[in-house]
């Protein structure tokens, strides 16, 4: 079972959007995966319309045992093989960094839990932990726990700072908590190809990470607020943006799968064969 956390320190760059896409392409795979919703927006819980549970992720945190993720994780209305560990606005009350930081590891102990004892037939094989846009004690928790990072950002003047400041809090969590810790990228989303200001935030972005800048981006397409809006993943809504959308999507999943695989120092032997070049978009300009 490989962990992702899907953050940024920033809000409103598309955060869920590439945790939701990740999972689309999951699906498409086969993948069984579950997606932590650790956001008190709750907005992956809302796309992916889980039926009612007895229990949240609020709940796991404060307890996390068996029982209680029996009763906070759900099926989606996507697929059988998509569960949701269901998020709660109640979240925002356990955010606060407090003084007893071995609370950090509950989210840990949970989904070892899952890895050690699977509910149901068959494991979860990837864990997307949707975190929410601050450093509070849930993204602290959800890095503890994760095996790798992806840092999502927009290509706007403040990018290149939240993603620096992203950057910095997964190097403390590694060097503090959890040495297997690794940023898989930072992927662009809602790029523009065709705007200079964001070619130009692009080369601001690999100026300071390099080959960590995934050389795809997510294009800005009005595809993803409708397949969204329609609870439906982007791998299944029939438009020209949202078939583009999805082979991006297959990228970021393939690369995350590939680093389950490869040591801690792949992005280092990766780095000068991507930082060649302009990101682009998977299938040039088209819309949808």
């Amino acid at each position: 079972m490989h962990t992702v956390a899907v953050l940024s320190l920033k809000g409103g760059v598309g955060k869920t959007t590439v945790a939701l896409g990740i999972a689309s392409a999951a699906m498409r795979r086969g993948i069984r995966t579950l997606v932590a919703d650790l956001d008190p927006q709750g907005n992956a819980t809302a796309s992916l319309d889980p039926p009612y549970t007895d229990a949240t992720l609020a709940d796991v945190l404060e307890t996390p045992h068996r029982a209680v993720l029996q009763q906070a994780i759900a099926a989606s209305v996507w697929s059988p093989d998509i569960h949701v560990l269901v998020g709660a606005e109640e979240l925002e009350l356990l955010n606060e960094p407090g003084p007893d930081e071995r609370r950090l590891t509950n989210l840990s102990r949970a989904l070892d839990e899952l890895h050690d004892a699977p509910l149901g037939d068959k494991p979860y094989e990837l864990v997307i932990l949707d975190c929410p846009p601050s450093l509070g004690r849930l993204t602290k928790s959800a890095l503890v726990a994760a095996d790798s990072a992806i840092l999502v950002t927009e290509p706007t003047m403040y990018a290149v700072a939240g993603a620096q400041r992203a950057l910095e809090a997964i190097e403390k969590i590694r060097d503090e908590h959890n040495p297997g810790l690794r940023a898989v990228g930072v992927l662009v989303n809602r790029l523009r190809p065709r705007s200079h200001e964001h070619q130009f935030r692009i080369a601001e972005l690999r100026e300071s990470f390099g080959g960590l800048v995934m050389p795809t981006a997510i294009p800005d397409r009005m595809a993803i607020q409708q397949a969204q809006g329609a609870c439906s993943p982007i791998h299944e809504w029939h438009s020209p943006g949202a078939q583009e959308i999805a082979l991006t999507f297959n990228m970021v999943l393939a690369k995350i799968l590939r680093s389950t695989r490869a040591g801690r120092h792949r992005i280092d032997n990766e780095t000068e064969a991507e930082t060649t070049g302009p990101i682009e978009t998977v299938a040039g300009d088209a819309r949808g």
